[in-house]
């Protein structure tokens, strides 16, 4: 069962979020809270497995709300449910610990894959915003890539194999079984493979993968 905190200020979009999420009999919301200080305050108290954070919020905002999880909670997901899709909430959600960008507008079933993807291990964008950020990594400078592929060369060959499939949008499990590892060692060679390339989360490190060319468009 995967355990949802869901923090949005709008009972109404609540509601809608809740009813939408109770359609897949394997994700259980177990906690609502209306601003980012009350999500914080119940993620330690019910552990949950996903906190899906509004961006404007009052007391404390969905950003600031997800940087204080990931600090305080680096077990918990965060993934960032909003109607701001502008780039400057993206990059921060994601350089601040957020595995996922997910918009309202958005087909409903995108808000169950994404929950369940993130869930899992994986990182998830919604495709609108995934689209946007691989345009700006085309459209960045050469440094970037070189600095993306030096980085990578500090791995070994398994890792770089790993790191691929990250940036593929694989989680742990289906890498152990495309790869025919534990999913112990998996998760040990991420580690490794975020600590090397200094990436705070998975989506850091497939953006990575990306502009080091190890994913294929």
């Amino acid at each position: 069962m995967i355990r949802v905190l869901l923090a949005d200020d709008e009972a109404m979009i609540r509601a809608g979020v809740r009813s939408i999420l109770a359609t897949d009999p394997e994700i259980d919301v177990v906690a609502e809270a209306e601003d980012g200080r009350q999500a914080i305050d119940l993620a330690a108290e019910h552990r949950p497995d996903v906190v899906l954070l509004d961006i404007r919020m009052p007391r404390l905002d969905g950003l600031a709300a997800a940087a204080e999880l990931a600090r305080a909670q680096p077990e918990v997901k965060v993934v960032v449910l909003t109607t701001f899709d502008e780039d400057e909430f993206v990059a921060r959600a994601l350089g601040d610990g957020a595995r996922g960008f997910l918009l309202k507008a958005a087909d409903p079933r995108e808000l169950l894959i994404g929950v369940r993807a993130v869930a899992d291990g994986a990182a998830y964008l919604s495709p609108r915003i995934a689209q946007r950020v691989i345009a700006g990594m085309r459209g960045g400078q050469a440094a970037r890539r070189n600095a993306a592929r030096d980085r990578v060369a500090t791995l070994t060959a398994r890792e770089r194999e790993v790191l691929a499939l990250v940036g593929a949008g694989l989680s742990n499990q289906d890498i152990a079984r495309r790869l025919f590892l534990a999913e112990g060692t998996v998760k040990a060679h991420v580690s490794t493979i975020l600590q090397r390339l200094s990436a705070n989360n998975r989506v850091q490190a497939a953006i990575t993968a990306y502009e080091a060319g190890l994913v294929d468009d």
